[in-house]
């Protein structure tokens, strides 16, 4: 029996891989076969994950890519395109914070957050579709978050751009399903990474309690479960969300 969510010879790109969930997932895509491109901004940082990569066997290369820059993520779709030829798997989990209280929440806050996780992502959908299209076959899987679902005080463009990931994610599978595309999200929790690194005790203390496991996930956990939703054993599944929160929120 051939092993499961194998991805051999499929192409994938993740953007904001150079750190946390980003990095977890192209090492996760290219233990399973995948050639994977690292995008983003960090260049220094983008280098030691595809070299990471590389160590193991697997081919992984870097682009330097600000999706909050539409014309960088062109530029970078062209460039995947002539060395590939292909397209075959979309991670959309590039990501910025800009936390305040709404009341306080400058109109740069606002936009900048909204520009990178939301219209960055629904800009690289748009260069991923053009090359499945022709191949009629991708996965492209969006990282939204649990704070898309339950709200969260002083992230009002966080839980705004996440939320409409969802969205986002649910019109683009309708419009492609008959094209042998599926398009999924998942919604992570709170999970240990870079990103929940800073927080205070206190604050990690009262994350705990509001989760029924206990405990903080892994962003390797969220990675299988991106390796899954672009497997072929995915194939029936598409507009879907699934939730790796450890119980904090059952929708």
């Amino acid at each position: 029996m051939a092993a499961m969510f194998n991805l051999k010879d499929r192409v994938a790109l993740v953007t904001g891989a150079s750190q946390g969930i980003g990095r977890a997932t192209a090492l996760a895509l290219a233990a399973a076969g995948a050639k994977v491109i690292c995008a983003a901004r960090n260049e220094e940082k983008l280098a030691g994950v595809a070299a990471e990569i590389s160590a193991t066997g697997a081919e992984a290369r870097a682009i330097k890519m600000d999706v909050a820059d539409s014309e960088q993520i062109k530029a970078g779709f062209k460039e995947i395109i002539e060395r590939f030829g292909r397209l075959d798997i979309l991670v959309n989990n590039a990501a910025v914070t800009r936390d305040t209280l709404a009341l306080r929440m400058k109109a740069e806050d606002w936009e900048a957050v909204l520009k990178t996780n939301l219209t960055g992502a629904y800009v690289c959908i748009q260069q991923a579709l053009g090359v499945m299209l022709r191949q009629r076959y991708g996965r492209i899987i969006n990282v939204s978050s649990v704070v898309a679902q339950t709200g969260n005080a002083g992230q009002a463009n966080y839980v705004a751009a996440k939320a409409g990931l969802i969205g986002l994610t649910k019109a683009i599978a309708v419009e492609i399903a008959s094209r042998n595309i599926t398009v999924n999200a998942v919604a992570p929790g709170f999970i240990g990474t870079p990103m929940t690194e800073g927080l205070s005790q206190q604050v990690k203390d009262a994350m705990l309690a509001r989760i029924p496991l206990n405990r903080m996930g892994t962003d390797a956990e969220v990675a299988a479960a991106i390796v899954f939703l672009a497997s072929e054993e995915a194939g029936y599944i598409t507009g879907h969300v699934l939730d790796i929160n450890g119980g904090m929120y059952m929708g």
